[in-house]
């Protein structure tokens, strides 16, 4: 199976992301995932009409897309563009995804605040540990927009989901831990680990962050638009940072 993961698309009238995005939907028709998550921040400035528009470049896919909010989206607006694309709506505020494909099963987690560009997990995890506990699949991957472990750009780590800590626990206590967690909101690809489990950060169909640690000069950026594909066999998940 595969999976497609994009992330922080920014769109905007005011900028040219919406091409990026073509580019990597162009890229990605060659692979033919049979899913595509998009965990966040898909619009920028307001612009709710982009939400249509993502869809229907993403449409021509031909595979199911779930979708997580980050702190730029708008949630009504996105769940009411995506409504037929999602797994699993959770009946509150909050928009999760939980979508099953035979023994793997693919969760998303809304870890976006209201009003902040920060982001918080802890809220969340009696939902989270209903959608790990629930029988059927034997593989899990876990998305959220916010990033769940520091990144070393110091703007970026001001903004990290909280609750990361508990999350830890709540995984550790598994039977069967998630094979990964994938998040985007650093506009960088990166990978790390929280216990023990690989947590991968998407890279951004937007402009890149630089890869600054808080020294006196700032690296130059010429990343391009960088997506994640994540390809799961009976050997296990291999997750690829992918510039396009």
């Amino acid at each position: 199976m595969i999976v497609a993961q994009l992330s922080d698309i920014h769109a905007a009238p005011s900028n040219d992301n919406m091409l990026r995005l073509a580019r990597a939907v162009s890229w990605l028709a060659e692979v033919k995932p049979d899913a595509v998550v998009v965990s966040g921040d898909l619009i920028d400035e307001g612009w709710t009409e982009g939400y249509a528009e993502i869809g229907a470049r993403l449409d021509v896919l031909n595979c199911p897309v779930l979708v997580v909010p980050g702190n730029s989206d708008n949630r009504r607006a996105l769940s009411s563009a995506f409504t037929n694309h999602h797994g699993e709506v959770n009946n509150s505020n909050a928009v999760h995804f939980r979508a099953e494909f035979g023994a793997i099963r693919l969760v998303g987690l809304d870890t976006s605040l209201s009003g902040s560009a920060a982001g918080d997990v802890a809220q969340h995890l009696d939902w989270l540990k209903r959608a790990l506990d629930l029988p059927g699949a034997q593989s899990t991957l876990i998305f959220t927009h916010h990033h769940v472990v520091p990144c070393g750009i110091p703007p970026m780590d001001a903004v990290i989901a909280q609750g990361r800590e508990e999350l830890a626990v709540l995984l550790t206590q598994r039977s069967l831990r998630p094979l990964a967690i994938s998040s985007g909101h650093v506009h960088r690809p990166m990978s790390a680990t929280l216990a023990a489990i690989p947590t991968h950060i998407c890279g951004s169909i937007c402009a890149a962050n630089p890869l600054w640690f808080g020294g006196p000069s700032v690296p130059a950026v010429s990343d391009p638009p960088m997506i994640m594909v994540h390809w799961f066999s009976a050997d296990g998940l291999v997750s690829s940072h992918v510039g396009v």
